[in-house]
């Protein structure tokens, strides 16, 4: 997705007549210490950055998937994946596997899998064992290489993925879609004036009547960014409360 959003930051920066630079950010901190002005991110910090009083970060959009599971709404889910000769038909298969995840903060490969397990009442050593990958990208050429069994992957890396190599497609299967859940927030710090704010989503709203920038949205698969507001993120909410009334802090 980085060229994709490299072209995102440039196209608003053209249209707002300002330079913008796209920068890969090493903490959600560096919103509210005035690094950043705007950025993408995934849901699960945004609901964990707006417990911060004041919150550092306010919603702008966020982006409208290509596919009829999404329903023309700014949602996605998570697909868990597993190598096609494996036995596993289900998620209830998996108990006793070796599972993979990209990192704890992020809730379409850890949140929504705690919550997942949190339904079927299996808080306590489900998996065999689990295995932290570092990202979406290394849990996929994990299960593809047998290193692990399963794991639940942001449904629109899936699908880059699957494009950009396609002798996964003869590696990998789908066995469930967790979700669906709220799609990935566009966000821009608070200390940003709203004036600015209001200009930016104004750009990303519009951009799907552009002709050039439809083109290098469909390179990842979105129709378009749609308004959200703070109680889209409510699912995600109630999936962390889940996992804390458990006391279901971490895969294990």
């Amino acid at each position: 997705m980085f060229p994709i959003y490299q072209f995102i930051a440039a196209y608003v920066g053209e249209k707002l007549g300002c330079p913008t630079e796209l920068t890969v950010g090493d903490s959600f901190d560096q919103f509210a210490a005035g690094r950043f002005e705007a950025g993408f991110i995934c849901g699960l910090p945004y609901v964990q950055l707006v417990r911060q009083n004041p919150p550092p970060v306010d919603l702008l959009a966020a982006p409208v998937l290509q596919g009829e599971r999404f329903q023309q709404r700014p949602i996605y889910f998570s697909d868990v994946i597993v190598r096609r000769d494996s036995p596993f038909q289900t998620f209830a298969d998996l108990r006793g596997c070796a599972w993979a995840y990209n990192e704890p903060g992020s809730h379409s490969g850890y949140n929504v899998t705690r919550y997942r397990l949190v339904q079927m009442g299996e808080t306590r050593g489900f998996f065999g064992r689990v295995i932290r990958a570092g990202s979406h990208q290394n849990c996929i050429r994990q299960v593809a290489a047998g290193k692990a069994d399963a794991a639940a992957i942001d449904c629109q890396v899936l699908a880059l993925a699957l494009r950009d190599q396609p002798d996964l497609a003869t590696k990998l299967r789908i066995i469930d879609a967790l979700g669906p859940s709220p799609g990935l927030p566009v966000v821009a710090a608070r200390h940003t004036p709203d004036r600015v704010k209001a200009d930016l989503q104004a750009v990303l709203w519009e951009m799907e009547t552009d002709p050039t920038a439809r083109k290098w949205l469909a390179r990842g698969f979105i129709e378009g960014f749609a308004p959200v507001s703070d109680t889209d993120y409510d699912v995600t909410r109630k999936m962390v409360r889940a996992a804390e009334s458990a006391g279901f802090l971490r895969l294990k």
